[in-house]
């Protein structure tokens, strides 16, 4: 089987690229700030002008802080981008397979959420995902009421209840489960060698 290629914008310290990995991508990942524990490929680049051709499916995770709550209640919403839209643009532009995760907002078109309690994990960190292809059935649902946030005094066993232990603290405050990403590629795959024959 081909092995596929897949860009990861804003790729922070590769919670997402791991994912993908184990699904079987090879993984190249952008981003603004240097990413010294990034575990892949790395370029030190903007993702918004980054060139996107030669993959064969992006995933793009941009900033959460303009859209997230825990920003709200900090009274400094107003002082993030929010890229959500410009990043759409450039993946319908692009016009191959494509993955844009947040945090919950009307700027995302979600087509799914994702929950750690869906892949077994001891956590409660919900993702929303948009996507532009078939093939994604969800089997199994969040088995909690509530989003509990986790505590900094805890933060170190929540880093690594999530399957990111090579990351710093701060690093994993901004990273997804690959549990997420791994679940989301093996459909990806699929629908890439589907789309093939």
């Amino acid at each position: 089987m081909k092995k596929y290629r897949l860009l990861d914008l804003f790729c922070g310290a590769g919670g997402a690229a791991m994912g993908y990995h184990r699904a079987g991508f090879e993984v190249v990942g952008v981003d603004i700030k240097p990413q010294p524990h990034y575990p892949f490929e790395f370029h030190h680049g903007d993702a918004l002008t980054f060139p996107l051709d030669g993959y064969d499916a992006i995933h793009a995770s941009p900033p959460c802080q303009g859209y997230a709550n825990v920003t709200l209640w900090r009274g400094n919403h107003d002082n993030h981008q929010r890229l959500i839209g410009k990043v759409r643009s450039l993946l319908v532009s692009w016009n191959g397979p494509y993955i844009i995760e947040n945090v919950r907002t009307k700027e995302l078109q979600t087509n799914f959420v994702l929950c750690g309690t869906m892949f077994g994990l001891s956590i409660r960190r919900h993702r929303y995902f948009e996507i532009n292809w078939d093939g994604l059935i969800l089997t199994n649902a969040c088995n909690h009421k509530d989003e509990r946030p986790f505590e900094h005094k805890q933060e170190r066993a929540y880093i690594q209840a999530m399957g990111i232990d090579w990351m710093t603290n701060h690093e994993g405050r901004e990273a997804i489960p690959p549990a997420y990403t791994e679940w989301i590629g093996k459909h990806l795959i699929k629908y890439l060698e589907n789309r093939k024959g």
